[in-house]
């Protein structure tokens, strides 16, 4: 390369250079941007007082929760975690919480996977109208489906037991996982697959070995939203689960705030309430990475 030729790249560079446009924030940009961080500063501000007013009232006796609502406890001490988890039988209750929403999501992931993947993947006569009956499944309400589950449970005796609670926390959670993680196994690239079979890989290895890790952020999202709304779940199990000995958190929180009339134990409350919702906040801040993560991948797709 010559020396001109050099200095004509050079300044072409240079020139390239100042072509970049760099991007200048309007006055409307900025309004707007003010706004939505005092939007967002006033909404952290109403969800987070009131958990951190909880927290220090699990501290807390009745009377002095009356008496300074606002203030620090006199006395930093776990007595009202001891009642909770023991006097008002929430340890029990809390394990059958685990069982029964560590077996609906297992069940629910492995299930909604393979239907949405065979519904992505495969021309298989009838599947749009399986596809489009799990989407009616999303639109229909829950609270009139209790009767007809009601007596389903029954009849298979399943009534007031875990197994039907993860039975029915399995049906309702199936059609969205199946519409959240269908987009997901539909844009994974074909060449991929098919590579799998090439290499002698049988249907159900090309499925857990190769385009099942492929969906890993949406399996991630997905599986934090299940768990969300079966953690909270109050409306099935109040009514498919009377026996006391099955009780989940939820039902508990309910029984502990009634039973007690006009004679709460509020310090014993403000700490069942904090046991019920910090293994939500721990299995959040865990995965909320994976979250993001499937929700930019999804938007540049």
């Amino acid at each position: 390369m010559s020396l001109d030729t050099r200095a004509a790249v050079t300044i072409d560079k240079k020139a390239a250079a100042r072509d970049v446009r760099i991007p200048t924030s309007t006055s409307s940009d900025k309004v707007v941007g003010s706004v939505s961080h005092v939007v967002l500063a006033v909404w952290s501000l109403v969800v987070v007082l009131p958990m951190l007013w909880t927290l220090l009232g699990s501290f807390k006796t009745t009377k002095e929760i009356f008496k300074s609502p606002f203030g620090l406890p006199a006395n930093w001490n776990f007595d009202n975690y001891v009642n909770a988890w023991v006097k008002n039988n929430f340890g029990p209750m809390f394990l059958n919480t685990v069982i029964v929403v560590g077996c609906a999501l297992i069940l629910v992931m492995l299930l909604g996977a393979m239907c949405a993947y065979v519904l992505a993947r495969f021309s298989v006569p009838g599947s749009r109208v399986v596809y489009y009956l799990m989407l009616a499944g999303l639109t229909f309400p829950v609270f009139l489906a209790i009767v007809p589950l009601f007596f389903i449970l029954q009849g298979m005796g399943l009534l007031n037991t875990l197994p039907g609670l993860i039975i029915t926390y399995v049906a309702f959670a199936l059609p969205f996982t199946v519409f959240f993680l269908f987009s997901f196994f539909k844009s994974l690239p074909y060449e991929i697959q098919e590579a799998a079979y090439v290499d002698g890989a049988s249907e159900w290895r090309t499925f857990f070995q190769v385009m099942l890790p492929m969906a890993k952020p949406g399996l991630a999202a997905v599986a934090i939203m299940n768990f969300l709304g079966m953690w909270n779940q109050f409306l099935l199990p109040i009514s498919l689960n009377s026996n006391q000995d099955n009780y989940v958190l939820s039902q508990g929180m309910a029984a502990f705030a009634s039973s007690a009339g006009y004679q709460v134990d509020f310090g014993a409350m403000f700490a069942a309430v904090i046991i019920t919702i910090v293994p939500v906040l721990i299995v959040y801040v865990l995965f909320q990475r994976q979250l993001q993560g499937s929700v930019s991948q999804g938007t540049s797709k």
